[in-house]
């Protein structure tokens, strides 16, 4: 099964699909949980419930990643003894450290500034793995492509009265806490993927961090006060991101290098801003000059940082 699975992932169309489908899913989340918050009728200033929703999203996320998984490969899913204590410290790093600071940050903020801010994860991943981790080699063009990126995080908070106006510690500043979390989280992945089914890995992280974050969130006076139709659907839309856009973002992890993947995520704060301007009607945020440099900052920096990478997959593509 293996030998047959690993060339298709090696196909440049294969790659670019499934790696746009994990950043278009990601993009929806912006507008997603927001709504999610009114339907639920969770309010900006309440962190404990919106903790609390956001473990149920994970938790639910968790468990449909392992009955799928189980469906698909014809057993059930259980991680090997020695892959437990990686378990938990994946779930503190990409579910608990990086969605606590998420979802908080995203309730004090725009869905489009939040689309452009998460967008630096993947200059963020690309630093850790090449300072902390040395599983890329750090070098001029990579420094010069995450200023250049990160130069549209900083511009799309920028107004008439300073970057103090705004920028709000609990909003744009807990989102960059929660991308510095998932740059820890990707190296990780990658890591721990050598021995361990990515698939395994996510559930059941998954399934832990959302636990830890339904006690905490619980514990500290969260309470869902009215569930409809409409909000479980929305929650288990939340959930299936979570378990389909991770799961296959693990396994092309697996198979390539970091800065290899990291190309598509220019196509996360596309969606965002788009999805946002149609949910949310941020229309007038998404249509202003300073989204639209941010943007081509963004996607400018990320096409830097892997133009060469990009052109050796296609080769390699070819030559299969």
């Amino acid at each position: 099964m293996n030998t047959c699975k690993k060339p298709m992932l090696e196909k440049a169309w294969v790659v670019c699909g499934l790696a746009v489908l994990c950043n278009a899913l990601w993009g929806s989340a912006f507008p997603s949980i927001k709504i999610g918050y009114k339907l639920f009728e969770i309010p900006g200033d309440s962190p404990a419930s919106q903790i609390l929703f956001a473990g149920m999203r994970f938790a639910l996320a968790g468990l449909l990643a392992m009955v799928f998984g189980s469906i698909l490969q014809r057993k059930v899913l259980v991680p090997k003894r020695r892959s437990w204590g990686k378990i938990v410290k994946l779930s503190m790093f990409q579910t608990i450290l990086q969605y606590v600071f998420f979802y908080l940050g995203l309730a004090h903020t725009t869905g489009v500034k939040g689309s452009i801010i998460t967008a630096s994860n993947t200059f963020l991943s690309i630093l850790v793995a090449s300072l902390i981790f040395h599983q890329e080699k750090l070098t001029g063009k990579k420094i010069a492509a995450c200023i250049v990126g990160f130069a549209g995080v900083v511009l799309v908070n920028l107004n008439g009265s300073g970057m103090g106006a705004g920028l709000k510690i609990n909003g744009e500043g807990f989102l960059l806490v929660s991308v510095t979390a998932y740059a820890f989280a990707s190296s990780l992945l990658k890591i721990y993927s050598r021995d361990e089914d990515p698939v395994v890995l996510s559930g059941y992280q998954f399934m832990i961090g959302g636990l830890v974050m339904m006690v905490c969130g619980f514990g500290l006076g969260g309470r869902i006060h009215t569930v409809s139709m409409q909000g479980v659907v929305m929650l288990v839309y939340l959930a299936l991101i979570s378990s389909v856009a991770f799961s296959v973002w693990g396994i092309l992890l697996k198979h390539h290098p970091v800065s290899r993947i990291a190309i598509f995520g220019f196509t996360n704060p596309v969606f965002g801003v788009i999805l946002s301007s149609v949910f949310l009607h941020e229309q007038n945020q998404a249509e202003g000059w300073k989204i639209v440099t941010a943007l081509l900052l963004v996607c400018a920096g990320i096409f830097l940082l892997n133009y060469q990478k990009a052109e050796k997959l296609e080769v390699k593509a070819s030559a299969n």
